[in-house]
């Protein structure tokens, strides 16, 4: 199980890196490309727009596939996405070719999330799904300095090149390592599309989208941040990136954890600790020190927040667990674009880089009153009332089959 998770883990690896390196190597692709940099930044929204499409597309595409053929064939088309990018001659092939790299990324963790539940043994299976993000958390701790500096060095293409190596390697590693687990029996595609229409999963995925959007209000522009507010110089700013990788890698843990142990008043306390870091960190980040803290605690709180919820989702859409887990990762991503327009449209308004911290925290809390409002319509029915009910029917005189209550023959009986 340890190699199939780990296996699972470095695709997870893979993806967390071509997803995020690009922002640390903007100025590289403008240069080699001939575009702007606002230009090049299209290759980030390239990469979401694929992720959005992929999630449910794939997933609904690869329904009736054991989950280890599925996850081979979506990082195939991952490796062959960045290696096709890393070949492409101009920029509007290498936007093509991000959108295909996305694809595969909500359907992939999907599949991983699920095949990581089923190889858990009883009251693990947050931990094993939290182990397989890992892989994406340690992707910000490393792969994304790592990708940053090697792009530096030798160009952007060597960066995209050596993640399509490390696709192909973890697809191996998964038609080695991952055992066969068949779909369970009794799980079509309308299964999988009425599970996703259940109202506790449309109300979980709408708390990530309003929740997780205040993460991305303040990490899209954490850099001119930290140079602005907490004074760091550009090296400083690396190394407070990975700081943020650390706090997601002990967020991943600590989400499964609690999730494990109360799933419902995590979802709870996790966003709500996401709401108080971020309304902390539009003070923090006037201090190096506390700036850096800052920016671990948001780590944490984040993919704490995003296990739990992954796990809750799952959990809700038993019947559904492989589109709803990749819908999901499409859902973060929208997260991600939402946040990154509201956090420049409040500095743009000249309210200074406090104000996204500030706009993220009221979007974290909107998350937990829709947390709220998603436990109080999944309540146990009272007993009390379901007593009363009995009791009304024992009431109720009898009529007979055919006979409209009220009427004279029932009313004699």
């Amino acid at each position: 199980m340890r190699l199939a998770l780990l296996a699972m883990a470095l695709g997870a690896f893979g993806i967390g890196t071509t997803e995020f390196v690009i922002m640390g190597l903007l100025p590289e692709v403008s240069a080699d490309l001939d575009v702007s940099v606002s230009s090049a930044g299209n290759l980030i929204a390239g990469y979401a727009i694929g992720v959005v499409i992929g999630a449910p597309l794939l997933t609904v595409l690869s329904t009736r596939l054991p989950r280890r053929t599925a996850l081979v064939l979506f990082m195939g088309v991952f490796a062959a996405g960045n290696l096709l990018s890393a070949l492409a001659p101009e920029f509007g092939a290498v936007l093509g070719f991000r959108v295909l790299t996305g694809l595969p990324h909500g359907a992939y963790f999907g599949a991983a999330a699920v095949a990581a539940a089923q190889l858990a043994e009883p009251g693990r299976r947050a931990r094993n799904v939290a182990r397989v993000f890992l892989g994406l958390t340690i992707a910000n701790v490393v792969g994304v300095p790592a990708g940053t500096w090697l792009g530096q060095e030798l160009g952007w293409r060597a960066t995209f090149g050596v993640v399509a190596v490390i696709g192909l390697v973890a697809m191996a590693g998964i038609a080695l390592c991952v055992p066969r687990l068949p779909k369970p029996q009794g799980v079509r595609l309308r299964h999988e599309l009425a599970g996703l229409a259940n109202r506790q999963v449309v109300l979980g995925l709408m708390t990530i989208v309003l929740g997780c959007s205040g993460v991305f209000a303040v990490y899209t522009y954490i850099a001119p941040t930290m140079k602005e507010l907490a004074g760091f110089s550009e090296a400083g700013v690396t190394g407070v990136l990975a700081l943020f990788g650390v706090g997601m890698t002990l967020g991943g843990l600590i989400g499964g954890r609690i999730a494990d142990r109360a799933l419902r008043p995590s979802v709870y306390g996790s966003l709500t600790s996401l709401a108080v870091v971020l309304l902390l960190f539009s003070f923090a980040a006037h201090n190096p020190w506390t700036a850096a803290i800052g920016v671990v605690a948001l780590g944490v709180a984040t993919f704490a927040t995003c296990t739990v919820i992954q796990v809750f989702l799952m959990a809700k859409a038993e019947r559904a667990p492989t589109l709803t887990s990749a819908s999901n990762h499409a859902a973060f991503n929208m997260a991600n674009a939402l946040g990154a327009w509201i956090g420049g449209a409040v500095i743009g308004a000249g309210f200074g880089y406090t104000a996204p911290a500030l706009a993220g925290a009221a979007m974290a809390a909107v998350g937990v009153c829709l947390a709220v409002v998603a436990g109080y319509l999944d309540r146990p029915r009272p007993p009390h009332a379901a007593e009363a009910g009995e009791q009304g029917r024992q009431d109720r005189p009898e009529v007979e089959p055919g006979v409209p209550a009220g009427s004279g023959a029932g009313s004699a009986r």
